[in-house]
C-alpha cells in the first residue's frame, strides 16, 4: 500500500465519519449505519461523489437528507467538493443496515 493509498483511505474514513453525523429525523440512526449510502468515490482532485438512497421513494425527508450529507462531506478537511446522487436501484432494505443500527432499532 502506497502513501497515497493510505491517505485516500484516511480521507474516505473521514468522509464516512462526517456522513455518520447525519440522521434520518424519523429514525434515531445515522444514514450510514441505516445503509442509505451505496457508494463513496473520491477522485484525484479530492472531490467526493456519494450515491445514496432513502428508505422509500415517498420519504418525507427526500428533499433535505441528500443536502445534509453533501454539506457534512464538504466540511471534511481535504475534500474540495462533494455531490450526492440520489438513486433507487437497488431498493433499500433492512438487510443494508449495520448490526449497530439493527440493535438500536430492536431488530436483533
Amino acid at each position: 500500500m502506497t502513501n497515497a493509498d493510505i491517505q485516500d483511505n484516511a480521507l474516505e474514513q473521514q468522509v464516512i465519519e462526517a456522513i455518520k453525523t447525519v440522521y434520518d429525523p424519523e429514525i434515531p440512526v445515522n444514514v450510514y449505519d441505516l445503509g442509505l449510502i451505496y457508494d463513496i468515490a473520491i477522485d484525484a482532485d479530492h472531490r467526493a461523489h456519494i450515491r445514496m438512497t432513502l428508505t422509500a421513494p415517498a420519504c418525507p425527508v427526500a428533499g433535505i437528507l441528500p443536502g445534509q450529507v453533501e454539506t457534512a462531506v464538504k466540511q471534511v478537511d481535504g475534500i474540495t467538493d462533494a455531490d450526492v446522487e440520489l438513486v433507487w436501484d437497488p431498493p433499500w432494505s433492512q438487510d443494508r443496515m449495520s448490526e449497530e443500527a439493527q440493535l438500536a432499532l430492536g431488530l436483533l
